[in-house]
């Protein structure tokens, strides 16, 4: 049985954050982020890891990532750009319409079949999922025969950012399994405490204890073709829409809806942190330094 694949989404802008987030500079050697979620997924089973990027940041991801884990644990890139498996006439419209980026991580998870052999978890470069949470989702991959889906679904209150609004994916389970995924933009906790999402004007209150997708989620081999005719069903919905984007969550509730893919709901007592805005990376630093302080990581994670 060949060994899991950890994918990293690492082909964003960094629009919100100001600068490339997937290879700032969080650990007290250079480490990135996704520098951490490798040394968990090595530990936790995974055979090699495959970087989603775009070709403007080949080089310095190369020499500021790659240069450090390549040599430890094995590497692949695949490369997401605007026009990557995109039909030449949905292209043409989406230039005309003054599109300008990619169409998001179902499309960035595409860009990548040829080089996942196996099966297989989805990450964000950008965010921290933690031991316990590799663990879960490692153990469940090394089984036989693997031909369902997983999540590892946390905490909304321990997901938001203080410096501005997030999107999750809020998820529904039901007997051990998801049973629906609802993406929703603009929550924030406000000043009496309470979260809400704002939608076309109205407020709605969400639970602190709402379980969401932080985007790690694990799939098998063959669930491509699926994922192409739902990306393909939406760019023919919303290909002329230049801020359209196609997200995996989304994706994973037409699997469910569809009767295409069981996906479990793994428990883990894991923590989350990320760094959707600049001012996120001293809380980033701090919480890297006192894990690294507790044992949970070595000080070099790659030497």
């Amino acid at each position: 049985m060949k060994k899991p694949i950890i994918v990293v989404l690492a082909a964003g802008m960094g629009s919100r954050y100001g600068g490339l987030k997937q290879m700032d500079s969080i650990g007290k050697n250079g480490e990135a982020l996704l520098d951490y979620s490798i040394f968990d997924a090595a530990r936790s089973g995974f055979g090699k890891a495959v970087f989603i990027i775009r070709h403007d940041i080949e080089k310095d991801f190369r020499d500021l990532v790659l240069s450090r884990i390549a040599a430890k644990f094995p590497c692949d890139l695949a490369f997401q750009e605007m026009d990557s498996l995109i039909p030449r006439d949905i292209l043409a419209g989406a230039k005309k319409a003054n599109r300008t980026k990619p169409w998001g991580t179902t499309h960035a998870l595409l860009c990548a079949e040829k080089v996942i052999d196996a099966p297989f978890a989805v990450i964000n470069a950008d965010d921290f999922y933690g031991k316990e949470a590799f663990t879960a989702i490692g153990n469940y991959l090394c089984q036989d025969a693997v031909n369902e889906g997983a999540i590892v679904p946390y905490r909304l209150d321990k997901t938001l950012s203080p410096q501005g609004t997030v999107t999750r994916g809020v998820c529904t389970a039901k007997d051990g399994y998801l049973a629906s995924v609802d993406e929703l933009k603009t929550i924030a906790k406000e000043s009496d405490g309470r979260i809400y999402n704002t939608l076309d004007g109205v407020r709605r209150e969400l639970p602190a204890d709402t379980p969401v997708s932080m985007n790690f989620w694990a799939f098998p081999e063959t669930i491509f073709p699926a994922l192409r005719r739902y990306f393909d069903d939406f760019l023919k919905i919303s290909g002329n829409d230049p801020k359209s984007e196609c997200y995996l969550p989304m994706a994973a509730d037409w699997f469910i809806k569809n009767k295409l893919l069981k996906i479990r709901v793994l428990e883990a007592d894991s923590p989350w942190f990320g760094v959707t805005y600049k001012e996120d990376r001293e809380s980033a630093v701090n919480r890297v330094a006192a894990l690294t302080g507790e044992g949970t990581y070595p000080e070099k994670l790659w030497a």
